[in-house]
């Protein structure tokens, strides 16, 4: 946490003495105020997971209008407390807890995130001449698309720990692998444990054998059923790919869960979780691999990223891992000679 100024410091009265109180004011800033930035302030708001949002965006008036819309729900019933949201400049930053990158353009019907690469280099690099002007600290949530590259390329030119500076990775993916996989079995998503690895795109993929519902794991379970074993992994793996295209063919973009993702990874920051959950970093020989950062089982706790998780994979799910982390390090390569 960031040192506390004096207008932080407030007294309370107590068996007639004045007792000094420390306030601590967790400041998470945005970048980005469009759908999924907007959706990271509200998912603060109504948890309570953050006393001060601000909103920065290349479209001042946009970033403004949101703050302020966003700034009529504090008093609703579903909030957490007061929260101060506003619209506001990169020199926020100095004292703030918490960086989400949230910039970039939607993801239009039959694109690739890949495919979004070259916009979203462009407005990762003037982001960056920004964040050369400021002194942050804190930590940097990224959500900008394509995801593994735009938070690792910002990394690489602000020369900032790995630890501190990660992505959301396959948080969507594994979300949609709850679902679908409750829908297929009839078991309550909280009582399933599956993730997914790799790019936060078309190479990720489902880590069939780490899967565990209650105690037992998927595999014992649908040797045990039938019903379960009758289930096709493939049809399974490709309604999870599937969702994002069906969400931007029928709405034109995604917001909602991966606000809430963001909003799960700063709550685990800010109470030091210990969360288990996939998120995109470097690594350096973890799974066998260098120089790129890609979706894997991290610790998620107060100093962000504390621990990534190397777990046995099988052959196939190494290889496929391997094939994904190829397809992300020629894209690095290619954002760090632009």
């Amino acid at each position: 946490m960031r040192e506390l100024s004096p207008a932080q410091v407030g007294t309370v009265p107590c068996f007639h003495k004045e007792v000094s109180v420390m306030f601590k004011t967790r400041k998470v800033v945005i970048v980005g105020a469009g759908h999924v930035g907007s959706h990271v302030a509200l998912a603060l708001i109504q948890s309570g997971e953050a006393d001060d949002i601000v909103l920065i965006d290349i479209l001042k008036e946009k970033a403004a209008a949101q703050a302020l819309d966003l700034d009529d729900c504090v008093s609703g019933a579903l909030c957490g407390h007061d929260a101060k949201i506003r619209a506001g400049e990169y020199s926020e930053l100095n004292d703030a807890d918490i960086l989400v990158m949230a910039f970039g353009r939607s993801r239009r019907p039959g694109e690739t995130r890949l495919d979004m690469f070259d916009d979203s280099i462009k407005m990762a690099n003037e982001v960056i001449s920004h964040l050369k002007q400021v002194d942050f600290k804190g930590i940097m949530i990224s959500i900008s698309n394509p995801a593994d590259i735009i938070c690792e390329h910002i990394r690489r030119q602000m020369n900032w720990e790995p630890n501190r500076c990660f992505c959301t990775g396959t948080s969507l993916e594994s979300y949609r692998l709850l679902r679908v996989l409750s829908a297929a079995t009839g078991y309550s998503r909280k009582s399933i444990q599956a993730f997914c690895m790799g790019e936060h795109g078309n190479s990720s993929f489902v880590v069939w054998s780490r899967i565990r519902i209650g105690s037992k794991s998927f595999a014992q379970l649908r040797a045990e059923r039938p019903e379960l074993a009758a289930l096709s992994l493939d049809d399974l793996q490709l309604q999870v790919k599937r969702a994002g295209d069906i969400e931007v063919d029928g709405k034109g973009c995604t917001e909602f869960g991966i606000a809430n993702a963001a909003c799960m990874l700063i709550k685990a920051i800010f109470h030091d979780e210990k969360l288990i959950w996939p998120c995109s970093t470097v690594l350096n020989g973890e799974y066998g691999q260098k120089d790129v950062a890609a979706g894997v089982p991290c610790v998620i706790g107060k100093n962000g990223i504390e621990e990534i998780l190397e777990l046995k994979l099988t052959e196939e799910e190494q290889a496929k891992f391997a094939a994904s982390c190829d397809i992300l390090r020629g894209f690095l390569e290619r954002a760090g000679s632009l």
